[in-house]
């Protein structure tokens, strides 16, 4: 790896306000080159990435790559969130058909892209350790297979009919209340969870911690063979979040080890509880010793 030959490495990386000033190619090594995949919505894609190793850089949603570490693949966490957001406003239902609060969902049908989406399994948290809901009384209704193949989703899932719409199965009473990715404009589409910006911060304020949806991974076969590249690609990804607008009060894309120590935590406790992993991995163990080490190059 040079100036005259930059290895070039194929990139999953969406368009976030802490990736733009990278993809716009305001920021830059002479080191690599990041060859950015044409994917416009980078979930779509995730399934390449942890079936197929199809990118050497990518974003990629923490519960499926706690999945695919689980089973044996060959990623490695950078450091590094691109996304991460409170929860509780993307779980919905049909105010039109009635009341209906989070502890009521016992017995009810609830729809979900897929069983094992990072949203979902911070919702179901939430559910179980701040409404008291059991989770195995609920029937999840997914549209998607798993991203992991090896992953079988439990006997409290049921797939949707093919061609099926959430949105449409919610206003018809086919399911009770929904997960969805983007909040509802429809008007009879109200939060189940009452005051969710209330509900986020009282959540924030007890378990000191953010919820991750994506964070960035590389492949293991690159931190062995090219060390330096990994470590150029942290440096231009945290020179573009430095680029980007501050998020506010909360830093909601921390970068470095031990800023996302209790984070990572709380989402491993999380999953491994929701039966998505069979053990509850130290968060040392998703990383080697080529991006701990990016922990000095983390500090802000």
């Amino acid at each position: 790896m040079n100036q005259s030959n930059p290895r070039r490495l194929h990139t999953l990386l969406g368009d976030h306000p802490t990736t733009l000033a990278l993809k716009r190619g305001e920021v830059h090594s002479p080191h690599v080159l990041l060859e950015f995949a044409d994917v416009k919505v980078p979930n779509t894609a995730f399934k390449r990435l942890v079936r197929n190793l199809e990118f050497d850089v990518s974003e990629l949603a923490i519960v499926t790559f706690l999945m695919a570490r689980a089973h044996g693949k060959p990623l490695l966490l950078l450091p590094a969130v691109v996304v991460a957001r409170f929860q509780h406003a993307y779980l919905v239902y049909n105010a039109e058909r009635g009341p209906l609060s989070p502890g009521e969902l016992a017995g009810r049908r609830v729809g979900v892209r897929s069983y094992s989406v990072t949203t979902a399994m911070w919702i179901r948290g939430i559910l179980a350790e701040d409404y008291g809901l059991d989770l195995d009384r609920v029937k999840w209704i997914t549209f998607e297979e798993p991203h992991v193949a090896e992953y079988r989703d439990p006997p409290t899932v049921e797939r949707a009919p093919a061609g099926s719409d959430p949105m449409a199965m919610l206003l018809e009473g086919k399911l009770d209340a929904a997960i969805l990715a983007t909040p509802s404009t429809d008007p009879r589409i109200k939060t189940l969870i009452p005051d969710p910006a209330a509900a986020a911060k009282d959540w924030y304020k007890r378990n000191q911690a953010l919820q991750i949806n994506h964070m960035v991974v590389v492949r293991e076969s690159l931190c062995r063979l090219d060390p330096r590249a990994v470590r150029e690609v942290y440096r231009l990804l945290r020179e573009s979040k430095q680029a980007a607008p501050s998020t506010g009060e909360i830093d909601t894309t921390p970068f470095g080890l031990e800023a996302n120590r209790h984070n990572l935590e709380v989402a491993i406790d999380y999953t491994y509880r929701q039966k998505l992993i069979p053990r509850a991995f130290a968060v040392d163990e998703l990383f080697d010793d080529v991006t701990r080490s990016l922990e000095k190059m983390g500090s802000e």
